[in-house]
């Protein structure tokens, strides 16, 4: 109140750090951290005689990951725009490299073996197309209404996705999902979308057929009974169904000990519904919806158009993921082979987690709140 009892107008800038997404993700890994030992445990002492074998390279990946989003929340997000083109062919000579180098695994070359550790390179373009597309994006944001614009983006996303789905073609999946979204928020105009989404669903149609395995995966699908690959999904489902409301407790899971192949990775989910039932299974889904709510309250409130991008790519990213991992645990859709976030055992893939929330918390550092 002024000194004429009028009211002081005068504001205060207050910088904002969302503390509440930083908690949230925290708390996802400590729960991540004990789950994994829960159904990892029985696996370790079978195939490395340490039952927390698998935890303990976790926590050295969670580790360099909380390093590596410390560090980038630091920096402010804008000096990644110089980064652009050098991220994408960066991670575009990685993926084509693993092709040819890569070690295989379940059929598949996902994976560099580095010596002392293995690198999954398309996780790391995940982080590599936010980054590269928000810049675009950002530079050419009265375009973006053009449908030639949004050909043009996806048409620069395609040899990425491509090269991703050789080897992983969920991965593939999330790459064009985590475009499309940060397009579709950038552009005013929504009806292109119509389009696009059913040209990417004809081709991603043609692609499944091109290979026998994939092809297969659609008939396991239908009737998982009916073949022995099956027999994982059948078993996810049977964890799921014995857990009811509650679940058997903490590490009290049958399914984990062995009936659940590699319980740990991307199955973790059924053996949550299990040991903790539909409560536990139901508070895992809302911990990530809270992580989403921040990511939008970050974007609209974002500085700039390209920090509202790079919060938006990394809010499809885990959207999406989250998404498929329990559609494919549920078995609502084929199975892809998808971790869920920072839960499921994958080193390369909670490193490059981290550092996507650690861009994010970089731009919540730029937002200026006004008190009166």
């Amino acid at each position: 109140m002024g000194r004429d009892g009028r009211v002081d107008r005068r504001q205060k800038n207050i910088r904002y750090f969302d503390y509440t997404l930083l908690l949230i993700v925290f708390f996802l890994i400590c729960f991540g951290l004990v789950m994994l030992y829960s159904t990892s445990a029985y696996n370790g002492q079978l195939r490395f005689k340490d039952s927390a074998y698998y935890l303990k390279k976790q926590l050295q990946a969670d580790a360099l990951g909380i390093a590596a989003m410390a560090i980038v929340s630091r920096i402010d997000y804008r000096v990644w725009k110089n980064f652009w083109m050098l991220a994408y062919i960066g991670a575009f000579g990685l993926c084509t490299l693993v092709l040819f180098i890569g070690d295989e695994l379940n059929g598949a070359k996902r994976w560099l073996n580095l010596g002392f550790t293995s690198f999954q390179p398309s996780e790391a373009a995940k982080l590599a197309i936010i980054v590269f597309l928000a810049t675009i994006i950002s530079k050419m944001p009265k375009q973006m209404g053009k449908f030639s614009s949004l050909v043009k983006i996806i048409a620069i996303v395609l040899p990425m996705v491509a090269v991703v789905a050789i080897g992983n073609l969920s991965t593939a999946i999330i790459i064009l999902g985590i475009a499309i979204s940060m397009v579709f928020v950038a552009s005013p105009k929504y009806a292109q979308f119509f389009i696009a989404g059913g040209t990417v669903i004809l081709f991603g149609a043609i692609f499944i057929m091109m290979e026998a395995y994939r092809a297969e995966r659609l008939r396991i699908w239908l009737n998982p009974e009916k073949y022995e690959k099956g027999y994982q999904t059948l078993q996810g489902l049977y964890a799921i169904g014995s857990g009811g409301l509650f679940g058997k407790g903490l590490g009290g899971s049958m399914q984990k000990l062995g009936f659940v192949p590699e319980a740990q990775n991307d199955m973790i989910f059924s053996i949550i519904c299990e040991e903790l039932g539909l409560f536990g299974a139901i508070s895992v889904i809302l911990l990530f919806v809270i992580i989403i709510w921040r990511f939008m309250v970050i974007a609209s409130n974002a500085q700039d158009l390209y920090g509202a991008l790079i919060v938006t790519g990394a809010l499809a990213h885990i959207a999406i993921q989250v998404i498929l991992n329990i559609a494919v645990v549920t078995n609502t859709i084929p199975n892809t082979g998808i971790s869920l976030p920072f839960i499921s055992y994958g080193g390369t893939s909670v490193l490059f987690l981290l550092a996507e929330i650690g861009l994010v918390l970089s731009v919540s550092r730029g937002i200026h709140l006004e008190q009166e």
